[in-house]
């Protein structure tokens, strides 16, 4: 059974509480992976403490060689894939095949992010007065929060650490209690890299002790969080009550528009791509098809019959296969999600029930589920499921009515239209309420050189990953230089 330290000022060590979180598989609940250590907030206080006095050493290290470190931990990374990705799938579920797929993620943002270490970072700007040089730069936060969930445990933080680091922050990361053993060897390859002691410390525990020990230590100037809506509102109110700022990744209802002229089986295989593939479980999941009326029958048909095709079983047994969710309580409130979706009318077609005989080892497998005849009203077509759960809402209206349709959700990350009319790609891409679009092709996925982030609910606080990433870890100055020998007189303005 593994052991799960938390890592201060470069030792591993317990936290102070004596008490431990068990790491369960998913795919087997029976089987206990190892345990966490619990923290406590003076646990987090002497790791803020630290970070503080590590990144005033940090904030020295020149620009391009803090790039040169994160390059060197995506090399360590990149050599160990083949060992963390069963380390991901043990404890988070997805299957092999995906997991490798979020380690090769960390390392391609991790290998941009470095490269970002070379880059321009400020303007020189004209001024209205001779001999008057301005210019920006940048200049660090200080300690910063790192808070992380389950379902991308090493990707996420690879992102947000990345970037704070590269501005010359010192990080205090808690990960997911579900997800331990991924974010520990991450934190190791930072170790094997040689960063220095206390500029990245990971703590364990709850999000109501650790998490919130976190955002309330006045010393910690910025949060980014990514998670569910609740406890992301709950930490911008905590944190801007002391004027921290804070990064807002969360919830999405991200649809996949298709309109009548579309390549069906393209949007089909688009489509079961996004809903299923990592159960479900992911930010820019497809949780909505928004379809023209006239190809609604045509494209069911072809999505049950790709949807049916679908293997669902434990990941590391069948690299490729759906697996699943994460723990218990994500079990049940997937099922209460379907079972509601039935009571208001939906139509269930596909799905709907558990995976396997239940017993004590039995995994938290749920069946590819596809409700039809949705309306926009209902439940299922407006809050977040997080599961391998899809709402068909076939539109009378056309185009107009299919943006109306996908802009009315609080959320707005993700989108997609499968449609072969470029006046209608323009015009979908002015007018949908999304932070991420994709024309004919899948809503799920993004790449390292580009932001990534939402619109409305979904996010606050600017976009990750590219060349924006590093902007919510620092402060921009601007510099004036008055090089004239001549003493100004009178009011400059």
């Amino acid at each position: 059974m593994d052991q799960y330290l938390n890592f201060v000022n470069g030792q591993w060590r317990t936290g102070s509480t004596g008490e431990w979180d068990e790491n369960r598989n998913p795919a087997k609940p029976s089987e206990v992976l190892g345990r966490s250590t619990r923290s406590s907030t003076a646990d987090v206080a002497e790791a803020v403490t630290l970070a503080a006095t590590a990144q005033r050493e940090w904030v020295r290290v020149p620009r391009p060689a803090r790039g040169a470190m994160l390059e060197k931990v995506a090399q360590i990374l990149r050599r160990r894939v083949d060992e963390i990705a069963p380390v991901l799938t043990r404890e988070e579920g997805k299957c092999l095949n995906e997991a490798r797929g979020e380690v090769m993620k960390a390392v391609n943002v991790l290998e941009f992010t470095a490269s970002e270490g070379r880059r321009p970072t400020g303007q020189v700007i004209p001024s209205d007065m001779p001999g008057t040089f301005i210019y920006t730069t940048r200049t660090p936060l200080g300690v910063v929060g790192i808070i992380t969930p389950w379902n991308f445990p090493i990707c996420i933080p690879a992102w947000k650490i990345g970037p704070a680091l590269l501005e010359g922050n010192a990080v205090v990361f808690k990960p997911a209690t579900l997800t331990p053993g991924t974010a520990m060897l991450l934190v190791k390859a930072f170790e094997e890299a040689g960063l220095p002691p206390g500029v990245v410390n990971l703590v364990y525990g709850s999000g109501s002790v650790v998490g919130n020990a976190i955002v309330d230590d006045k010393r910690v100037a910025a949060i980014s969080f990514t998670g569910s809506n609740e406890v992301g509102i709950a930490i911008h109110a905590r944190a801007a009550k002391r004027l921290a700022r804070t990064q807002l990744e969360m919830g999405g209802k991200n649809p996949v528009i298709v309109l009548a002229d579309a390549d069906l089986d393209q949007a089909v295989e688009a489509t079961v791509m996004g809903a299923f593939g990592s159960t479900g479980q992911r930010c820019t999941a497809t949780s909505r098809v928004i379809i023209e009326r006239s190809v609604h029958q045509p494209f069911m048909t072809k999505l049950l019959e790709r949807a049916r095709r679908i293997k669902v079983g434990d990941g590391m047994t069948d690299p490729t296969a759906m697996g699943p969710v994460v723990d218990m309580s994500q079990f049940r409130s997937v099922l209460a999600a379907i079972e509601s979706a039935r009571l208001e009318g939906a139509k269930l077609v596909l799905g709907g029930e558990r995976v396997g005989v239940e017993g004590p080892n039995t995994g938290y497998f749920i069946a590819p589920t596809i409700f039809d005849e949705v309306k926009p009203e209902m439940k299922l077509a407006r809050e977040e499921v997080f599961g391998p759960v899809l709402a068909v809402i076939p539109v009378d209206g056309g185009f107009d009515e299919a943006i109306r349709v996908a802009n009315a959700v609080e959320y707005g990350l993700s989108s997609s239209i499968y449609t072969r009319d470029i006046q209608r790609v323009m015009q979908y891409a002015d007018r949908v309420e999304t932070g991420i679009l994709h024309v004919n092709s899948p809503t799920v996925g993004g790449e390292a050189q580009a932001p990534f982030g939402g619109v409305k609910a979904t996010g606050l606080g600017g976009r990750e990953m590219g060349s924006t990433g590093p902007e919510f870890f620092c402060e921009i100055k601007t510099v004036y230089i008055d090089y004239n020998s001549n003493v100004r007189q009178g009011n400059l303005y």
